[in-house]
């Protein structure tokens, strides 16, 4: 059979592809945590421009401007464990769950600056600088360790959707458009993502700063 070398050259690919990824997860540090890809994820909290694709991911640029006005870039954050959500001053309903488990967080790292807290207005229209400066004051916010942000709306959605993966549903970032998730983010300080958690649940943000805290000890190595 003339193509029975090359199915044998194929079936022998595949084995040792499958064999590569099982040995990575069993050669693993045990405790580790793993490395999420667009294509791992539930397509469902993944923008379907990006949902096929293999490889690393990293969190794109961005410029949007936090609670003191000053100007944030991924480079501001670069090299730190992030910890990411969306939210909007006037939610009355998981906001404000939300930012009470992260001011949590903030205070069990409120000394380590290789940790910030980034949550992203999805009403930056009306959530402007002083705005969220207020609801800074609210909830304790230190600007060393959290960053509340705001900008352009368009920018913001295309985060949740193709950065952070954190909604569930898809739009333009338009003014019909909506972002409303409980989702927090972990990011590592390559900008690869690490962790989802429920932002709403007390038990949820105790295992996001267990996740922490093993990825600091992952730079510490």
């Amino acid at each position: 059979m003339k193509n029975a070398p090359f199915l044998r050259a194929a079936l022998f690919t595949a084995i040792f592809a499958v064999a590569v990824a099982i040995g990575y997860f069993i050669l693993r540090p045990s405790g580790e945590l793993p490395v999420y890809h667009p294509s791992q994820l539930d397509p469902r909290l993944v923008d379907a421009a990006v949902r096929d694709v293999r490889g690393e991911h990293r969190i794109k640029p961005f410029h949007l401007i936090d609670q003191n006005g000053d100007s944030t870039f991924l480079s501001t954050v670069q090299g730190k464990v992030l910890l990411a959500d969306f939210f909007f001053t006037s939610c009355g309903t998981i906001c404000p769950k939300m930012s009470t488990q992260m001011q949590r967080v903030q205070e069990a790292f409120k000394e380590d600056d290789r940790v910030m807290l980034l949550s992203h207005s999805v009403t930056p229209e009306t959530d402007s600088v002083p705005v969220l400066h207020a609801y800074a004051q609210k909830f304790g916010v230190d600007h060393r360790r959290w960053r509340l942000l705001t900008g352009d709306r368009k920018q913001i959605y295309d985060l949740a959707r193709t950065s952070y993966f954190a909604a569930v549903d898809e739009g333009d970032g338009g003014p019909d458009d909506f972002v409303h998730t409980e989702n927090f983010v972990l990011v590592d300080p390559q900008g690869r993502l690490r962790g989802f958690y429920d932002g709403t649940k007390a038990k949820e943000a105790d295992r996001a700063m267990e996740d922490m805290r093993k990825l600091l000890k992952e730079m510490g190595r």
